[in-house]
């Protein structure tokens, strides 16, 4: 016969394992609620982070957009102060080229009332005179002096602005290289999504970075860069205008110097020749006047010879009568005749001689002055010789150096003046 055999073990009774089913359900039903809350929450969380997730893209998407757009905003104003700029720098150089050449020119001037004040030096004796000519000279020199130490400081401070220009547009340029690279960062970062390739986690991207500014102080940066350059091309136009208004007084300034030094050597050169002429004649005179002296003396001469002669008539009269015989030898009419003849030609030989004298003095006193007029002509042709050759040099002034032909050298400078009194005689006697 079969036995059955138990487990041993503890036996639960039956409410127990009703109130077991119960508790499991009852768990299960809160597992599932709890597991539903849950669902629910994660899908809240879901769309919720989701959406903050696209609505933050969007957003530094948008951000992203707006800072390319103010980048670029800056950048072409940049380029537009770099524009300008290039052209205030261009303008600048070529004004102080211009200064520079204005400056070169007057070198011209210098040597040109140099030389006509070295070349007059060559007068000599009384034509040696502070003249309005030398006057004006001098104020020609000094005139030129003042002029090329104002376009020297009108070049210095170009140079120093254009220094200026050029630090303003390396700052311009270092910020509008800055601001490419940013744009094509920024543009990059705008480019990329979550399926861009090359993306990935970085370690502590939310570090800040060294030498971070805030958006005011960006903004103020390349602000003060733009507003420095502006300030600097105004200060260039300014600087052009007071360096081409220099240019042009000091031109003005010149040419008037030249025209009233050219007037004065006109104007001294007329009386130079009028004294000339004055001279030439008196010189004409006086030869004329020796002429007219030396026949009078030739004729004193001859008078002088006639009446020795007569003198020796009367005397070998009265010497032959003296051998008249007896009472011959009476003191008749002829004797008082004879003997008062002699004394009136004696005292006319005396006086013929004293004329004589006199008429050779006044001679020698004539022939001693035209040496003077002549040395005077001499000088005075020298003068205006010299004044001529200065006119000839300052057509350097007015006439292009390619097409300048002087009028006199200096061998016939000194040929002229040499042969001045000779010619001025030859001259005189045709």
């Amino acid at each position: 016969m079969a036995t059955l055999s138990l487990k041993p073990s503890y036996r639960f009774r039956l409410p127990d394992w009703h109130i077991n089913s119960y508790l499991l359900s009852i768990n299960a039903e809160r597992q599932r609620d709890a597991a539903n809350q849950i669902k629910q929450e994660c899908r809240i969380l879901r769309n919720e982070t989701n959406n903050q997730t696209i609505w933050d893209e969007q957003d530094n998407q948008t951000r992203l957009s707006e800072c390319i757009d103010c980048v670029n905003r800056w950048k072409e104003t940049l380029d537009r102060c770099l524009t300008d700029i290039d052209a205030e720098i261009d303008a600048m150089t070529q004004m102080k080229e211009a200064a520079e050449r204005a400056l070169q020119g007057k070198n011209l001037p210098l040597d040109v009332a140099i030389e006509c004040l070295t070349l007059r030096e060559s007068r000599r004796d009384i034509e040696v005179v502070k003249d309005s000519a030398e006057e004006e000279l001098h104020k020609e020199v000094e005139v030129i002096d003042n002029i090329r130490q104002a376009l020297q400081q009108k070049i210095r401070e170009n140079f120093e602005q254009l220094c200026l220009l050029q630090e303003a547009r390396q700052q311009l340029n270092f910020d509008h290289r800055a601001k490419m690279e940013a744009l094509e960062i920024d543009r990059v970062c705008l480019s990329l999504n979550v399926n861009s390739p090359n993306i990935s986690l970085k370690v502590n991207p939310t570090r800040i970075p060294s030498g971070s500014c805030t958006m005011q102080q960006w903004d103020d940066y390349s602000r003060h860069n733009k507003d420095r350059a502006v300030a600097e091309m105004k200060a260039s136009a300014d600087l052009r205008e007071a360096t081409a208004l220099t240019i042009a007084e000091t031109n003005n300034e010149l040419e008037a110097q030249r025209v009233a030094t050219e007037f004065a050597f006109r104007k001294r050169m007329r009386e130079l020749e009028k004294a000339l002429n004055e001279l030439r004649w008196q010189e004409k005179t006086s030869l004329e006047e020796i002429g007219d002296l030396e026949e009078d003396i030739r004729r004193l001469e001859e008078d002088l010879r006639v009446k020795m002669w007569n003198l020796k008539l009367a005397h070998t009269r009265l010497e032959t009568r003296t051998y008249r015989p007896n009472m011959e030898m009476c003191r008749d009419q002829v004797q008082y005749g004879l003997t008062d003849e002699v004394h009136q030609l004696e005292a006319t030989i005396a006086a013929l001689k004293k004329k004589l004298t006199q008429i050779q003095d006044t001679l020698d006193a004539v022939y001693k002055h035209l040496a003077r007029l002549q040395a005077d002509i001499a000088c005075k042709s020298n003068s205006l010789m010299l004044d001529t050759k200065c006119m000839d040099i300052r057509r350097k002034l007015t006439v292009p150096a390619e097409k300048f032909v002087p009028e006199v050298d200096t061998f016939n400078r000194t040929t002229n003046r040499t042969l001045a009194p000779l010619k001025c005689r030859q001259l005189e006697m045709t």
